[in-house]
């Protein structure tokens, strides 16, 4: 079996989970989902990250302990992976300190060996919400681009790490697609960045200004910096769980845009330093506004994925996300477009193709496997679109062969022709397209399967 290890970025926890990383998990499902149904040895790791100065002034501002505040939202994030039916085989913490912490000490102290890492003071404008010193050419009227606030000079001595060492050699690798970034917008981007030049990055901050984190081994005045320790994730599970070799490099990372840099660059860069493969993909894709605007508190505009589970189901928010936002881009979130959806395709569509079936066939039916509706080359079609990770386009030939049953149905009047192989080349289509389905839509898929005779086929 040819091994599959795919990941969500881990969730930052300075606040409960919202709609944007519901996309980002039920994306990297599919895709887990899909690989296990060709037989590949699947590890799907999701996760939070719970260290940072952000999530120290949130705990702060609620009254709790940052334990406690970050164990509260943590919850809502597994929570959430079940809600949303994801069928990842683990779930990393950042403040685990029998799976992650060893491993990213001992990453640390390589690369102080080697001298990767070294100590000294820094003056520079430090952005809260990226975790992150930024430089002034990143910076439009003193603001970070993505937070739209004014940065702090902050002036500590620091461990660095040289970024500058491998720069050229993760844009040799980006160039040549040996790491291959989607869409290719994003690669022509990190390239872009590359080119102006790279300083080294700041990978621990002074105790006294922040005390939550992994302590820095052999100096008890450092604590190590967000991104060293949280990237590092991806590789300390497999390390614990005994599986590094089987399973690493990462077939694909699925993360947001705002923290591709991170990942596109720093990422590759601190595995080269440790002698580690790289990721082979990084999938990257765009925000969810809502009606038009970025989701926030003060807007009162933040999507709840809860509750719109509550109201119409896991299957239900899981098909507007994979069918109406594409996949590498910024989509539109309203509760009318979400409704649209799933009556015209959920419930006018797949429910009423699949009640007519099953009620025609209750009289019984001839079996008939003959291919009237050239589904061999639509199928063809959509597992081309799911390994270009184009989801919409792979649901779109789905749901076409959902509107030609119904026109078969209508135009040859199947419900007078009992017993007829035409009807048993409808139930065949039924089973083909629970299969089809059960990456994007697994309850809806099994339901389907469980009412549907002859034995469901698996994929050839």
């Amino acid at each position: 079996m040819k091994k599959f290890y795919i990941t969500t970025s881990i969730a930052y926890t300075n606040a409960p989970p919202h709609i944007g990383f519901a996309l980002e998990s039920v994306q990297a499902d599919v895709l887990a989902r899909y690989y296990r149904k060709l037989n590949h040895d699947v590890f799907f790791l999701t996760g939070v990250d719970q260290h940072g100065l952000k999530i120290v002034k949130k705990a702060k501002d609620q009254g709790l302990t940052t334990q406690e505040f970050v164990q509260k939202t943590t919850n809502k994030f597994k929570k959430l992976t079940k809600e949303l039916n994801l069928s990842n085989d683990d779930f990393i913490e950042t403040t685990d300190r029998k799976r992650h912490w060893p491993y990213v000490q001992k990453a640390w102290l390589e690369l102080i060996n080697n001298n990767d890492i070294y100590k000294k003071k820094y003056k520079g404008f430090y952005c809260v919400g990226c975790e992150a010193f930024l430089k002034e050419k990143e910076l439009v009227d003193k603001k970070c681009l993505i937070h739209q606030k004014e940065l702090e000079i902050i002036e500590e001595e620091n461990y660095f790490f040289k970024l500058s060492k491998y720069a050229q050699d993760v844009k040799e690798l980006i160039q040549k697609d040996k790491i291959k970034i989607i869409p290719k917008a994003r690669k022509n981007e990190i390239l872009s960045f590359i080119n102006q030049g790279v300083e080294d990055i700041s990978v621990s901050r002074d105790k006294k200004k922040l005390s939550w984190g992994i302590p820095v081994p052999r100096d008890d005045q450092q604590i190590m910096y967000v991104w060293l320790d949280a990237l590092l994730n991806y590789t300390s599970v497999l390390n614990y769980n005994g599986s590094f070799e089987k399973y690493w490099p990462a077939d694909i990372h699925c993360l947001g845009k705002d923290i591709f840099r991170f990942h596109a660059l720093l990422w590759p860069a601190i595995l080269l330093a440790l002698g580690l493969k790289t990721p082979k993909t990084i999938f990257v894709h765009g925000f969810i506004t809502v009606d038009h605007q970025k989701m926030s508190k003060s807007l009162g505009n933040v999507i709840d994925p809860f509750e719109l589970i509550k109201k119409y189901g896991t299957d239900s928010l899981r098909y507007y996300l994979l069918r109406e936002v594409l996949p590498t881009e910024d989509g539109d979130f309203t509760i009318d477009k979400f409704e649209s959806r799933y009556n015209s395709d959920l419930a006018s569509g797949l429910g009423n193709l699949f009640s007519r079936v099953r009620k025609m066939t209750e009289s019984g039916y001839v079996e008939q496997k003959k291919d009237l509706f050239g589904l061999g080359q639509k199928e063809e079609k959509y597992h081309l679109h799911l390994k270009e990770f184009k989801f919409q386009e792979a649901l779109k030939v789905v749901f076409e062969i959902i509107k030609q049953a119904d026109v078969f149905i209508d135009k040859n009047r199947i419900w007078e022709k009992k017993n007829s192989p035409e009807l048993g080349y409808l139930v065949f289509v039924l089973e083909r397209l629970a299969l089809l389905l059960e990456p994007f839509l697994p309850q809806t898929s099994e339901k389907m399967r469980k009412n549907i005779t002859p034995l469901f086929p698996r994929i050839k």
